[in-house]
């Protein structure tokens, strides 16, 4: 990897920007992050872009001749942009464009300028809601939602570039991410957000529903560590869960938060349900991963909580100017 240069999509958002911190940290050769910021954000790559072996490109994936040349020359593509859940189903259209017509302009450039390895973002959305738990690889696609079908589609591809022309890669099915630079209107994370700010306020967290609801919630940095050892690894023409296998209800992360936040002492408020959620649990396999990748996450709820917050207390006397 010190030699190599490596394009990333989306390298100014969530993922991608420490995705990029992760191998200008490497020593990589070059490190070239293609964002239309519309997700991103340039304090994200603030940091790299101290760096001699950085260069941040605003632009689009939807360009077709810009992919292409920012493709050329390139050992490794980490694919990472895309549109946020609630956006593909606001507007259906765009996000054909971006997820799909996007997506095949980076692989058909990939392809092209014979890249050694595309490592993509997928999701655990692919399974929409489950049949069994832990939810493993060959778990059937329950998909219901545009951004899901987006992602099946993208690992479609994928499979048929690697049969067709030899194309590399490794596809990775996100479960619930948060950590730093989080994405603040994530539609299963955000309560973390809302909690927080009530919180802030000296008000309990608001839960609606049973508090029931479930997810496997993955720290950034376990996630830039399945990444890299993506990269790494010989294995191609597979796709892998990140997932910690530690299933987490709305009521237990609600405890967590306030014994984080030393507010024990408060209560969480429960309201009917607003809307029907399709994915009621999320609980991520993690064997693959474990014995072909090497990749065991690392950081609890506790811990990745902790580090979220003391991020989110910085940007905050960041703006305050404290």
């Amino acid at each position: 990897m010190a030699n190599s240069r490596i394009l990333v999509t989306g390298g100014a958002g969530f993922v991608g920007s420490h995705i990029v911190d992760a191998l200008l940290a490497e020593g990589a050769a070059e490190v070239i992050a293609i964002d239309n910021m519309v997700r991103g954000n340039y304090q994200n790559i603030q940091k790299a872009s101290q760096n001699k072996n950085f260069r941040f490109v605003e632009g689009d994936i939807r360009d077709q001749a810009l992919v292409n040349d920012l493709v050329e020359g390139c050992d490794y593509v980490f694919h990472e942009a895309a549109l946020r859940i609630t956006a593909c189903a606001a507007d259906p259209r765009t996000a054909h464009e971006v997820m799909f017509t996007g997506t095949f302009n980076v692989l058909e450039a990939a392809v092209k300028h014979q890249v050694k390895k595309v490592v993509a973002a997928s999701s655990a959305s692919v399974y929409g809601q489950p049949s069994y738990s832990p939810i493993d690889e060959n778990h059937p696609f329950n998909n219901r939602t545009l951004y899901g079908a987006a992602k099946v589609a993208n690992e479609q591809v994928l499979r048929s570039f690697n049969d067709m022309y030899g194309l590399p890669y490794v596809a990775l099915r996100y479960f619930n991410l948060y950590g730093p630079r989080m994405d603040m209107t994530g539609v299963y994370t955000e309560v973390m957000v809302r909690w927080m700010d009530r919180l802030d306020q000296g008000l309990p967290p608001l839960i609606f529903g049973d508090g029931k609801t479930s997810m496997d919630f993955v720290y950034i940095g376990d996630c830039v560590r399945a990444n890299l050892a993506a990269l790494k690894s010989d294995i191609s023409d597979e796709v892998f869960n990140v997932a910690t296998g530690v299933e987490t209800s709305l009521n237990e992360l609600c405890q967590i938060m306030l014994e984080q936040f030393g507010r024990t002492d408060l209560q969480p408020e429960y309201r009917e349900e607003r809307k029907i959620n399709p994915v009621t649990r999320r609980l991520g396999g993690t064997e693959k991963a474990r014995t072909q990748l090497g990749f065991e996450s690392k950081y609890d709820l506790a811990e990745g909580l902790r580090l979220l917050l003391e991020w989110r207390q910085e940007q905050k006397s960041a703006t305050l100017g404290v």
